[in-house]
């Protein structure tokens, strides 16, 4: 059974800006039990949307009768800071103004978000981790993590992800920010400031989430005799309309540009000196297809850790085929935690440049 706990902070958090946020609250579910040894504790990383609820978005992977469930696991998932799920948010009151933050949210990185989920290991006297995952901006985290703490890990499972945020994504995420900042509601103080602008980012971050072929398989008309077609038109309209039922254009500006932040190499020597801090048995894998993190990134990444391997699943689905072909995951976690045959063939750096 889940359940979902909070953690209050008392003293300011130093965020990476020199901003000092007050008061900070983090709320995580776990599943399951930490046994004795500390050796089955899995720590999952959430997506840019996505919530410390990992059963109700990946499910084929964690749950019940899955690959990762709680009869064998004590699995943990923290809301990221910034998203609107119980973690200090925009919509959090400020106790410093007792009013809420809404356009006064601090700027914020992957790196203040990671150091959070540290400081809530810590609070938990959770020493070891036997598998650090994340997909997307969740493996953004979880390679942070990988590399602040190198010795906190067994095993690390790296997902539609990369070192960098592109210059590709910086780009979509700034188009989504435009349309958030196009609606005229968007300067007020107000819960529902830029819903509509934020309807339309969603719709744009879609087409990096999938691809042209998903869209000509399942968003094509099914009238042949038709003039102006509905059907991919209604359906971006839907996506925005389902994210506006559950987030906010706070939240979501806010955590885009933490995605921007993404740079292992920033004060570190580069991208490639980073890399090779990371000591925990890694594992890389790719969406086939996927346009916003294309494989090249993956590859990167594999060529750089050591002790680390790549994986591409096929798909139809590109970016957001992470969440959906968790039957392939399975196989492929399966194989690399335990099976004795699977062996750890990295790439040459010399074949992978940086994007």
């Amino acid at each position: 059974m889940a359940s979902l706990k909070n953690v209050f902070h008392t003293e300011n958090y130093l965020l990476e800006n020199g901003v000092l946020l007050p008061k900070v609250q983090v709320t995580y579910h776990t599943y399951g039990k930490l046994n004795p040894k500390q050796d089955n504790c899995i720590w999952v990383c959430h997506a840019l949307t996505g919530d410390s609820d990992v059963y109700a978005w990946w499910p084929g992977l964690f749950g019940d009768d899955q690959l990762f469930n709680p009869e064998n696991y004590f699995i943990i998932c923290a809301n990221v800071l910034g998203s609107p799920y119980g973690t200090t948010n925009p919509l959090s009151q400020n106790p410093e103004t007792n009013r809420q933050y809404h356009h006064d949210f601090p700027a914020f990185t992957i790196r203040d978000i990671v150091g959070l989920h540290k400081r809530l290991a810590d609070d938990l006297s959770i020493h070891k981790i036997e598998l650090l995952i994340g997909g997307s901006m969740g493996g953004y985290q979880a390679l942070e993590w990988a590399i602040m703490e190198p010795q906190r890990f067994n095993n690390l499972a790296l997902i539609a992800s990369s070192a960098i945020h592109s210059a590709w994504g910086v780009a979509f995420n700034a188009s989504q920010r435009m349309a958030i900042a196009s609606d005229s509601t968007w300067t007020l103080y107000d819960d529902d400031a830029g819903i509509n602008g934020m309807k339309v980012a969603r719709s744009v971050a879609l087409l990096s989430y999938r691809n042209y072929r998903i869209y000509k398989k399942t968003q094509k008309e099914k009238d042949n005799n038709y003039v102006f077609p509905q059907q991919a038109v209604s359906y971006q309209s839907y996506q925005g309309d389902k994210l506006a039922l559950r987030f906010n254009a706070f939240s979501y500006w806010t955590l885009s540009r933490a995605m921007d932040s993404m740079n292992v190499g920033r004060d570190r020597g580069g991208s490639v000196n980073a890399l090779s801090q990371v000591a925990a048995k890694t594992i890389v894998i790719s969406m086939e297809d996927d346009v916003l993190f294309p494989r090249t990134d993956q590859e990167f990444l594999a060529a750089h850790i050591h002790n680390a391997t790549f994986m591409e699943v096929e798909t139809d689905y590109g970016h957001d085929g992470f969440l959906v072909e968790t039957d392939q995951l399975s196989k492929i976690l399966k194989d690399f935690l335990y099976a004795d045959s699977f062996k750890v063939t990295s790439l040459s750096p010399v074949d992978v440049t940086a994007s």
